[in-house]
């Protein structure tokens, strides 16, 4: 008998999303959507619920949730979960349930990395790839019909649905498993088992809610378009480790943009960090009265609208891209004819 799963991409709090179960990570601490299920369901969550790395622990929500049972699965600390194991995440999850929760019929999971940085179509792609290994090797709940990745965002959750019907075409988002290979796109397989080996583009900037159309579609859709990853770091999110993944994300960038909108310190850090390290660094900015004395003298892309700065990103990252052609037949790039980073 075939069995049909079926992925589809939904906006609602994920405390409110009827379904059988939901998963989340524990990432050897609690942050969003799994702070906000465990601390419902289980009055002393941060000493019952610490599963260490590959462990799990699977749980009634008691009708505090509008999920019958919640699956909490320890992964590595937010620094080292990556876009790997985002995929390996959404497989074992589905391994688990295949085992402890046979009966489930429909899984709801929340999307992974965005909070933290990530680029936002990979993570979700990385995740949709752990799902399809699973359908795969038949690694799944005998009842499962539905996985819905639940958003709260309602513009995130209407791009990933725009990605998931791009890249997991309507007649294969439903899976009818016979043992053919499903018709998903070969970004879904590259996510999470490739990613490591994209280039990408590190974004300094604020996080905050006045700056997130700028990012999304001033930096983030040219970026994207242009055949990049699209990450940033947000200091609220991490902890110890935050300044040792910003270093690490700035010194393998193909490029870092640096918003100076604001005037914030926290970019400024980022800025002189990538310059120390000799990295190409474009910097943008409203207007140029914002801008600090040290770096009044660099080159810096003045943009009056939204539209106008992915316009002028377009450009820049155009001829990035020509150069880094060129290097590979001529030999290694001059970025600083271009991006004044280097002093």
């Amino acid at each position: 008998m075939a069995m049909n799963q079926q992925i589809a991409v939904e906006c609602s709090d994920i405390t409110d999303f009827a379904c059988d179960v939901v998963v989340l990570k524990y990432a050897q601490a609690f942050f969003g959507a799994d702070k906000a299920v465990a601390s419902r369901i289980v009055d002393d969550y941060e000493q019952s619920i610490a599963p260490r790395v590959g462990e799990y622990v699977l749980l009634p929500s008691k009708g505090k949730i509008a999920a019958r049972q919640a699956l909490f699965i320890g992964v590595p600390s937010l620094y080292q979960f990556d876009y790997g194991e985002i995929r390996k995440f959404a497989g074992q999850a589905m391994q688990i349930l295949a085992e402890d929760m046979p009966s489930a019929k429909h899984v709801a999971m929340t999307m992974h990395g965005i909070g933290y940085g990530l680029d936002e179509t990979e993570c979700f792609l990385a995740q949709i790839a752990g799902l399809l290994d699973a359908f795969r090797s038949r690694s799944v709940p005998p009842s499962l019909q539905r996985v819905t990745i639940v958003e709260r965002n309602q513009n995130r959750a209407l791009r990933l649905q725009q990605v998931l019907k791009e890249d997991l075409p309507t007649e294969s988002t439903t899976m009818h498993y016979r043992g053919e290979s499903t018709q998903a796109s070969s970004r879904i397989d590259a996510a999470g088992s490739q990613s490591s080996a994209k280039s990408h583009v590190f974004i300094a900037m604020p996080f905050c809610d006045d700056m997130e159309d700028t990012f999304v579609f001033g930096i983030q859709g040219p970026v994207n378009a242009a055949g990049y990853l699209c990450e940033r770091v947000d200091f609220s999110t991490f902890t110890g480790d935050i300044l040792a993944r910003i270093k690490s994300r700035i010194e393998t960038a193909s490029l870092i943009i640096a918003d100076l909108t604001g005037a914030n310190p926290n970019v400024y850090l980022e800025v002189g960090y990538a310059w120390g390290k000799g990295r190409p660094t474009l910097l943008i900015a409203k207007t140029s009265d914002e801008l600090k004395f040290d770096v009044q003298g660099q080159r810096c892309l003045i943009y009056k609208s939204i539209r106008d700065l992915a316009t002028k990103l377009e450009t820049d990252l155009a001829a990035l891209s020509r150069q880094g052609q060129a290097s590979r037949q001529e030999g290694p790039l001059d970025f600083q004819t271009t991006y004044r980073g280097n002093r």
